[in-house]
């Protein structure tokens, strides 16, 4: 039934194994993948992960070191597994505890642990309690709680059991008073009709009206709401000419004419003309600093000190666990036993429960979402911390929210630096030398800024001295190509074809609206192979992670022209739907691919980051939800607006109060 059961430490070396009969695969490859993916990335949380056709459940004992993996078949629905992982960590601890309080490497090596036996033992009690569960046995009609209503019990009356007594005698006499009023209506007229207000007046309906359209007038005129004379013709005028006045001035901009004709470029430029006569008559010229070599990290005042108010809450937690353990030994052994159990409390003698980190981890987890965390992710953040530190021995002088906020703190660290280092620079240059463009393709919802941040990476890439391409694949909103052509015209500006030996630092391909996205795609790379162009950025519209037409076309454009690099750029300021964002975006690219292994997300573009000052959560959120690293940061509205993720400053920002 099992396919494996594996114990190895965390420093990679394993203790005992079991594989079952008939299984032809080493249990390595999926305990690797699962090292590399699970634990590795701080994603313990869920004690489940699925690899191809296997399901593997592991339990961590952070006291020893220790992890215990076992393995099965997806389609089996073993019950007894979580029973028997648990009853094998305890059966391990208490069977080698002298050999794993040693905690060397070469006394694990040295050491034989037998337990083959222990384990067929544990197995088979884990299977025959399963079995010994009494099967669910349906109730009978009449040991339900339906067959115990009647029909009387299921009609609804007012006023309960009394209602019902009394019902009949105040049926027979209401029933006589509503035939007496009905004669005496019969006999008097209906102008004549009376009306009970409030209980001491009798009106008739006209006088009714007659009051009520009197206090309607009154409470008018108290108001100021009732009808007002018109206003002269003079005061009309003189209100006229003071609004007139009060008119909105027109807005001077800095450097440039406030007349039309001082604005209008149209006779004098064109965007075919040279880019020396395109600066003395277009924009002003503009100052950027150099962008040459790598981007500079995102600037996080790191070294704040801690707020007073947390101090004052770790004092109190310290004086908490002292007083807990000094009333718990206190009890048992007089009051110098309680002492010396206050100090082997505070020296480290304590193990972290559950119970022990919940109201720290609570805390944790509402300070995540108020920072722009998705709720989901905070939660799972917070369970893979519990399963990190449970069993652990606390550190000397140390409390449960200092070491709970650590935990957590590293976890946030190793969850945003990326696995794998994606380094444009050196990537483009490969490229070069085997003489072939290097293919950039964004993708994203509506308006989150990717022809901006991709004018950004195009100033970045021709401060390194790369030639870029860009084309223009988003053929449905109105105004995409002329944006990108302003950009690659401001671009032109800053780098002339004078600095690059004659040739155009920055070009654009444009096909026009309408057109197939994934054709003009074609035609660029292809026109940027022949141009000797060392970067082709390619541009796709914005699209909603619903709308499967357009997920459809997106997909179709990434399969076919097989870019090096698919970048996502989303919002710093979106929380849940930046996961909602990225699943589907990933979810739409694997079902539309005409691969067998789809290409999906490869890195992140993070903009507006400039906007959310502390709130820095959507970074942990989108890489956390995909695995993948944030590649640039946009941090403004000019060009050299792009940086790089720094793990810690933004986790220390993240983590301040």
């Amino acid at each position: 039934m099992l396919d494996f059961f594996a114990i190895f430490s965390k420093g990679g070396i394993v203790l005992w194994c079991f594989q079952g009969a008939g299984v032809a695969e080493s249990f390595a490859a999926p305990v690797n993948v699962l090292i590399r993916s699970v634990i590795l990335q701080e994603r313990s949380g869920n004690n489940s992960f699925n690899h191809n056709s296997l399901t593997l459940k592991y339990k961590l004992d952070n006291e020893f070191e220790l992890v215990f993996v076992v393995g099965f078949q997806k389609i089996l629905m073993l019950t007894y597994v979580d029973k028997l992982i648990d009853d094998i960590q305890l059966h391990f601890r208490d069977r080698y505890k002298n050999e794993l309080e040693q905690k060397g490497a070469i006394k694990y090596l040295v050491n034989d642990f037998e337990f083959g036996d222990d384990f067929d033992q544990l197995l088979r009690e884990a299977e025959e309690s399963s079995r010994l569960k009494d099967p669910v046995v349906m109730r009978t009609f009449t040991q339900s709680l339906k067959s115990q209503k009647t029909v009387k019990s299921m009609i609804e009356t007012k006023g309960g059991d009394k209602g019902k007594e009394q019902g009949g005698k105040k049926n027979k006499n209401a029933k006589k008073e509503e035939e007496v009023a009905g004669a005496a209506q019969s006999k008097s007229p209906p102008t004549s009709k009376k009306v009970v207000v409030n209980g001491n007046q009798d009106l008739t309906k006209e006088e009714l009206i007659q009051r009520n359209r009197e206090e309607m007038f009154r409470k008018m005129a108290k108001s100021g709401t009732a009808t007002r004379s018109p206003k002269p013709q003079k005061e009309k005028e003189k209100e006229k000419e003071e609004k007139k006045k009060a008119a909105k001035a027109k807005r001077v901009w800095d450097n440039c004419g406030t007349n039309l004709k001082e604005l209008d470029y149209s006779d004098k430029v064109n965007g075919s003309q040279d880019a020396g006569l395109a600066r003395e008559h277009a924009e002003p010229e503009m100052h950027l600093e150099s962008m040459a070599g790598d981007l500079r990290d995102v600037d996080y005042e790191s070294s704040e000190p801690e707020d007073e108010e947390e101090e004052e809450e770790e004092e109190e937690e310290v004086e908490r666990v002292v007083v807990t353990e000094a009333s718990k030994t206190g009890a048992k052994r007089g009051g110098l036993g309680g002492m010396f159990g206050m100090f082997k409390g505070l020296v480290g003698s304590k193990s972290l429960t559950q119970e022990d980190m919940e109201p720290v981890l609570d805390k944790m987890r509402d300070h995540l979402i108020a920072k722009n965390v998705a709720a989901d992710i905070a939660s799972r953040l917070c369970d893979s911390v519990a399963k990190k530190l449970e069993g652990k021995v606390m550190g000397t002088f140390t409390t449960v929210a200092s070491t709970v906020k650590q935990a957590l703190q590293d976890s946030l660290v190793q969850i945003l630096q990326p696995k794998r280092r994606v380094d444009i620079l050196r990537d483009v240059m490969e490229a070069r030398s085997q003489r072939k463009p290097f293919v950039i393709t964004f993708c994203g919802v509506n308006g989150v800024g990717k022809s901006t941040n991709l004018a950004k990476i195009s100033y970045w890439l021709i401060e390194n001295g790369f030639s870029v391409l860009i084309a223009a694949c988003d053929t449905f909103r109105a105004g995409a190509v002329e944006q990108l052509r302003t950009h690659q015209r401001r671009l032109s500006m800053l780098h002339p074809s004078d600095q690059h030996g004659g040739r155009p630092s920055v070009q654009l391909f444009e096909k026009g609206y309408g057109k197939d996205a994934a054709g003009i795609a074609m035609e660029a790379i292809a026109y940027a192979r022949n141009q000797v162009f060392d970067v082709v950025l390619v541009d796709t519209a914005g699209r909603m992670q619903d709308n499967a037409p357009l997920m459809t076309a997106l997909a179709k454009l990434i399969a076919v022209n097989t870019p090096d690099l698919v970048l996502f750029v989303g919002e710093a300021l979106v929380g849940n739907e930046a996961v909602d964002q990225l699943v589907k975006f990933n979810q739409a690219l694997a079902d539309h691919s005409m691969s067998d292994r789809p290409r999906l997300i490869d890195g992140i573009v993070l903009t507006k980051f400039d906007t959310i000052d502390d709130k820095v959560g959507a970074a942990i959120s989108m890489t956390y939800i995909t695995g993948q690293p944030i590649v640039f940061v946009g941090t403004g509205q000019t060009y050299n607006d792009l940086r790089s993720l720094n793990a810690r400053a933004v986790v220390s920002a993240l983590m301040k109060a």
